[in-house]
């Protein structure tokens, strides 16, 4: 088993509605084994393509999937989700993207881990915060990330 962090957005339809769906497929997935889901939080988008906020979680699994396998299911659950890949950082019905995969450091042609702009996101930072212990070394590089962190955008808890 494997301890992953994921990050979870949406900004078209009902955004609740569509992380919720990927949560329970993430719970429901006979390959995790225990599945702790952050706060929702309100977020500005960025990258300059004009759209309507964001709402973000993030999740921590223990699962059984590699990190390939994993990121093939998670682009699944994007597609029955109306994911559409046309603008680059544009409008979303879902967004799921994996942070940290244990303590693996990784790059291919399509997967990098930790996830390359993770760093730079308050969106992505806050909620895995909320989850990491503090034993893990993910909690150690997430705080030291926002301490630093360039992204100043408006975050609100949903409480």
């Amino acid at each position: 088993m494997t301890i992953a962090y994921l990050s979870l957005g949406s900004n078209v339809g009902n955004r609740r509605r569509h992380l919720l769906y990927a949560i329970s497929r993430l719970r429901a997935d006979v390959a995790t084994k225990e599945l702790q889901v952050a706060s929702f939080y309100i977020t500005e988008p960025v990258g300059g393509v004009v759209q309507d906020n964001f709402l973000n979680t993030a999740v921590r699994l223990d699962t059984k999937r590699s990190a390939e396998s994993l990121l093939t299911f998670i682009h699944q659950i994007e597609q029955q989700q109306h994911r559409h890949r046309f603008i680059h950082w544009g409008p979303r019905t879902l967004d799921l993207d994996i942070i940290f995969y244990g303590d693996v450091q990784m790059q291919t042609e399509t997967l990098t881990i930790p996830h390359p702009e993770a760093k730079n996101r308050r969106f992505v930072l806050t909620p895995i915060a909320e989850l990491a212990t503090d034993t893990e070394s993910v909690s150690q590089q997430v705080q030291a990330w926002l301490a630093v962190t360039p992204d100043q955008t408006k975050i609100i808890k949903l409480v």
